[in-house]
Order: C-alpha cells, then sequence, then structure tokens
C-alpha cells in the first residue's frame, strides 16, 4: 500500500443507495484516473442499502490497497446528506462528487484541478449517456448543450473543499437539482464557477427507461426543468 503521509489532493464522494450492481464500476473509473493513485481517496457513503453495496466496495478495497477507499455509513436517506456526510469525512483540498451509477474519464480528474488551480472555485462537469442508444445519447447530447450555452452551472460537480463548507454544503432538503442549488449559491457568494468540457462523466441512462414507450426521457426532461425552477426539488426522496 502506498504511504500517504500528504493531505490527497482530491476526494471522490460518491453516495450509494442499493447499488450493488453499479458501485465497482465506479470505483474502477477511479482506478483508471491519469493522476497518481496515493494522492487520491474515495470516500463511499452506504445510504441506508439493503443490498450488497457494502460487501461489494469492501471486496474492492482489498483487491485494490493502492487506492485509498473509505465506506462510511448514513442510515437517514436521501443524496445531499449523504454527500454531506461524505464531505464531512474527506480530507482532500478539492472534493469531487460521483454518482454511483457513473464513470469518470480517465482524464477528469487532472482536468478537474487544472481548473482549480487556474483559480476557479467549482466547476461544473460534462456528462454523457453511458448508452449506445441514439435516443439516450441525443438527451444528453442536448442537455449539456444546453447547459453549457447558457452557462447554467448543473449535473455533477467539484468544489474547493473551503468554499463547499463556506456556502454550507449541500442543501438536504433537496432530493434533486442539489449540484445546481449549490453552484447557483457558489456563484452568488461571489466565488467563480467553470465548466469542464474536455473530459466526461459517463452515466447510467437507467432513469430514462423508468416507463414505457419512452415516457421516462419527457418525465426526466419535465422534472429537471421544474427543478430548475424550484419546483420539486424537496419532494420525498
Amino acid at each position: 500500500m502506498p504511504r500517504r503521509s500528504r493531505r490527497p489532493d482530491i476526494s471522490i464522494v460518491i453516495p450509494a443507495r442499493n447499488e450493488a450492481a453499479t458501485i465497482e464500476r465506479a470505483l474502477d473509473s477511479v482506478l483508471a484516473q491519469a493522476w497518481p493513485l496515493e494522492r487520491l481517496e474515495v470516500i463511499v457513503v452506504d445510504n441506508g442499502s439493503h443490498d450488497q453495496t457494502a460487501a461489494v466496495v469492501r471486496r474492492f478495497t482489498r483487491r485494490h490497497p493502492e487506492l485509498l477507499v473509505r465506506l462510511v455509513r448514513e442510515p437517514r436517506l436521501g443524496v445531499s446528506r449523504a454527500r454531506n456526510r461524505g464531505a464531512q469525512y474527506a480530507r482532500g483540498e478539492v472534493l469531487l462528487f460521483l454518482d454511483a451509477d457513473s464513470r469518470l474519464a480517465p482524464t477528469m480528474v487532472a482536468s478537474v484541478l487544472a481548473h482549480l488551480h487556474r483559480g476557479e472555485s467549482a466547476v461544473s462537469l460534462r456528462v454523457v449517456a453511458d448508452s449506445t442508444d441514439p435516443l439516450d445519447r441525443a438527451f444528453f447530447f442536448a442537455a449539456t448543450w444546453l447547459k453549457e450555452r447558457v452557462r447554467v452551472p448543473t449535473q455533477l460537480c467539484a468544489v474547493h473543499r473551503d468554499v463547499f463548507w463556506a456556502v454550507g454544503g449541500f442543501d438536504e432538503r433537496l432530493r434533486i437539482a442539489e449540484d445546481y442549488d449549490l453552484l447557483r449559491r457558489i456563484r452568488k457568494a461571489g466565488y467563480p464557477v467553470g465548466f469542464v468540457t474536455e473530459s466526461v462523466v459517463l452515466t447510467s441512462t437507467r432513469r430514462l427507461h423508468r416507463w414505457p414507450l419512452r415516457l421516462g426521457l419527457l418525465a426526466t426532461a419535465l422534472q429537471w426543468l421544474l427543478a430548475l425552477a424550484g419546483i420539486g426539488r424537496d419532494w420525498p426522496y
């Protein structure tokens, strides 16, 4: 196991609720980063899972001692609460928030740190569909294109730890668009917010397939539009 006498450059916080089928792929994507592994750490927050999520994480840590992965528990449900819990344990100067059903491109950590070292306090990450389905890919392409054109920082993000806590972290009342809310408050407080466009996060499209006849696409789009307008973000988890 590598020595870890210094503080990690970045802490990757992954909330996970019943994600035994996906969490290992997320962890593998951290393992594949083009950045020294001894300067990374991962905090997986088990958010009340009743499947084998924790067992999968523990097995991964035994197989890959070269990457520091810590498993913590947050029994009270809520993705915002789980992310804040992970941030409390993080030692890195930068916090990167990743969903358990998503994967980082190998250059993402390097890209995030380059942006923040240039003076940005937080960055919104480019998210693409982890799918070969043309409609799935088109949906995420359109959402990303619109976000970057109108400069609305949404979806996954990374932020200096001191800035994260200066604005109060994630609003634990929110279950959707919590990233947007956090970045909006960071920008409102006068901190510069940027966009990582040269690397990507690949995310599962399973939410787009919750209903037949592609109604999931419409429902997801409507849910996000309402959330950006401040409607429904605090509906039950």
